[in-house]
């Protein structure tokens, strides 16, 4: 085998071990108790694909994030919850802050799942990817910003549109400008980000997008997926304004462009342990991967494993490798800078 060909190899190796138990269908083996934040009806499909592949049950409880991270909270070593399922790796920092997620020493997830989209000691895992990138009127701007730090460049003043500092996406982006420039730095970035806007923060990405098609906003912030929701299907206000908008992958000379994931982690106090990291690796599947990709417009976090169409004609990029841990460890001085400088 020649030295190139040894990756690829390794990677098919991980590939296969990953999934030679989910191989056929087999006989009942217990059940898994998921408590989730995503939303996505999209995600049936893997459930169901994993039970007939492992006669494992799976019982869902959704809610919003934070309301399940003080279910748990309040169930203790009673909760019946196995494993963990939100968006934001700040998110699944602030339920493993509160004691909620345990360790997982799994030879399939640290092979398949990046470093940087893993906790380093394996209390959650990337199962689905997304950057956040800058998006913007091309009628409006003809020297749109190519770097996060221009974002607060007063040459754009009036032309930006982003979510309320107190998101999680907004947190996480400024948690790992203070990872990448320290401290002081990121106060400026939040101050010249803030004299740049076209209007109070306010709504979701989606929202931002249409400010775009509106002409309100010349530059907005939002995470791929929901610019790949307009371009493939009707969403109002966007859709039918798609064209006026361009994207920018930034700081593709630098860190490479922010991104973020959705993820999982197996609970404190799961009663099903062993179904649940299970569970876990069936996730870091290719098809599991795909149907993720596909299912809601995101990346795959497996190498190897193609976006869905849309996603992968949004272009290519290099991302930023910061250890997603960072971003939570940030969290809260993040929100710290947002409001000294008054952004709301």
């Amino acid at each position: 085998m020649t030295h190139a060909a040894a990756p690829r190899f390794l990677a098919l190796l991980a590939s296969v071990a990953a999934f030679a138990a989910f191989a056929a269908p087999a006989q009942a083996e217990g059940e898994v108790n998921i408590y989730s934040s995503r939303h996505y009806d999209t995600d049936e499909r893997l459930y169901s694909d994993f039970t007939e592949a492992t006669g494992i049950k799976i019982n869902l409880i959704e809610g919003k994030e934070d309301e399940l991270i003080e279910r748990m909270k309040a169930e203790g070593a009673n909760s019946p919850a196995d494993v963990f399922i939100t968006a934001d790796a700040g998110r699944l920092w602030r339920a493993d802050q509160a004691g909620l997620l345990a360790a997982v020493d799994s030879e399939v997830l640290n092979e398949r799942v990046p470093e940087s989209l893993r906790h380093p000691e394996g209390h959650w895992f990337g199962i689905s990817k997304r950057a956040r990138v800058i998006f913007y009127n091309k009628d409006k701007v003809s020297e749109p910003p190519q770097t996060y730090a221009a974002l607060a460049d007063p040459k754009y003043k009036g032309l930006i549109c982003a979510r309320s500092g107190s998101n999680i996406y907004m947190l996480s982006l400024l948690g790992a400008y203070i990872a990448h420039n320290g401290d002081d730095a990121a106060k400026q970035w939040a101050q010249g980000l803030k004299d740049n806007l076209a209007r109070e923060p306010q709504g979701g990405d989606t929202d931002q997008l249409k400010g775009l098609v509106s002409g309100e906003c010349g530059i907005a912030i939002s995470n791929t997926y929901y610019f790949a929701r307009g371009v493939a299907g009707q969403v109002d206000g966007l859709t039918e304004g798609i064209d006026k908008i361009g994207i920018v992958f930034p700081d593709q000379g630098g860190n490479g462009t922010h991104v973020n994931i959705s993820g999982a982690g197996v609970a404190a106090h799961a009663p099903n342990r062993d179904n649940a990291v299970k569970l876990l690796e069936y996730f870091t599947s290719d098809s599991a991967q795909s149907y993720f990709a596909n299912g809601n417009n995101e990346y795959p976090v497996v190498e190897g494993v193609a976006a869905s169409s849309v996603v992968e004609g949004l272009g290519s990029f290099t991302a930023d490798t910061l250890n997603l841990n960072e971003l939570g460890k940030n969290q809260a001085r993040a929100q710290e800078i947002y409001n000294e400088v008054g952004y709301k």
